[in-house]
């Protein structure tokens, strides 16, 4: 669409117009398939919009987050999102024995969307939203440095101690029994004959179903096995991001418990954290879960709640719930050994 500044009619076309589906080249040659949504009106240097990238949960087609990131289009905001190798817009014409585990996700995928945002948004802020791996593929893309915010959605990494006590044992049997087994037997996960996700690489499923309570620890075996030189790198690398994150939870997520969103984000050492727990009650709400925060139906309850963080870098004042921790960065007199968490309600901002 050619450059329309001025035009009200022309922008607010641009405001509705569908993403741009655009192919981004990671550093080993891999093509990740992802959209953008570009506002027609050329950024204005002295309060430069942000372009905002958004990463998914594990095996979940970057489609899902098609409304959310129209909204955010709609609010002045440039938008990315894509498909990490194995998935979607990413798949390879055969999936079976397909290489690729949470660590490709972020140190090659994650870590060329992040490029081609600084190379295709000159200029402007990168902020990144991230759903459940997406915080953990965010914390291993070696750009991660770019980035001037973070709002995550259940962001951890499957540890099973931190499954909630009454889905536990099912989510053992299904995610850390089943899927490996069949994984082996077939090559990767054929998740969609069961109903459960997409289907998914078998380095993926290996990574989920051996997760450790610490990270880099999943990765000691083959065929997803790194060196404990590679693997003390990995733990360092979430380190190198300095940018605040908003850390939200959902009481009825299974996978986003409170134990399970505080053991990823003491990897983020260098970042100001401040972790907010909700219960969908207080939105009206019987049940959000670790997925119903991407939909529509919460564009005018929830989601202004991340746009104000990412343009302002705040709570307001109506945003519900509490705020079970908080802590400032380590270098600016944090501790990574005791984040001081504390517990109140939400700090009116």
């Amino acid at each position: 669409m050619a450059d329309t500044t001025g035009k009200t009619r022309d922008m607010d076309h641009a405001a509705d117009a569908g993403p741009e589906p655009v192919t981004i080249v990671a550093g080993d040659g891999y093509p990740i398939g992802g959209f953008v949504w570009r506002q027609a009106a050329p950024p204005d240097p002295l309060a430069p919009r942000p372009v905002v990238v958004v990463n998914a949960a594990t095996s979940v087609r970057c489609r899902y987050y098609f409304r959310f990131a129209a909204w955010l289009h709609r609010h002045g905001c440039d938008a990315i999102v894509y498909d990490y190798r194995g998935i979607g817009e990413s798949r390879p014409p055969v999936l079976a024995r397909f290489e690729a585990s949470w660590l490709d996700w972020g140190e090659r995928d994650a870590e060329a969307v992040l490029r081609y945002a600084s190379t295709a948004f000159p200029g402007q802020p990168i902020d990144v939203v991230a759903h459940s791996i997406g915080g953990v593929a965010l914390g291993l893309a070696p750009s991660n440095h770019l980035v001037r915010r973070v709002f995550t959605m259940g962001a951890q990494y499957a540890h099973w101690r931190d499954y909630a006590p009454r889905s536990r044992v099912s989510m053992l049997w299904k995610w850390h029994l089943v899927m490996p087994l069949v994984s082996a037997l077939c090559g990767y996960f054929p998740a969609r004959r069961l109903g459960w996700m997409e289907d998914t690489p078998r380095g993926v499923a290996l990574s989920w179903s051996r997760s450790r309570a610490e990270f880099e620890h999943t990765y000691r075996r083959a065929p997803i096995r790194r060196g404990e030189r590679e693997r003390r790198a990995l733990a360092q690398r979430f380190a190198a991001l300095r940018a605040p994150i908003l850390a939200l939870s959902v009481s009825d997520d299974p996978f986003g418990t409170v134990a399970a969103i505080e053991r990823l984000l003491r990897y983020f050492t260098r970042s100001r954290v401040t972790h907010l727990r909700l219960n969908p009650e207080q939105v009206g709400e019987t049940a959000i879960g670790h997925f119903a925060f991407f939909h529509s139906r919460f564009e005018g309850r929830l989601w202004p709640m991340v746009l104000d963080w990412l343009l302002r870098g705040r709570i307001a004042h109506e945003v519900p719930g509490r705020i079970v921790s908080e802590r400032e960065a380590a270098e600016a007199g944090g501790s990574e050994d005791e984040p001081g968490a504390i517990e109140q309600e939400a700090v009116l901002l």
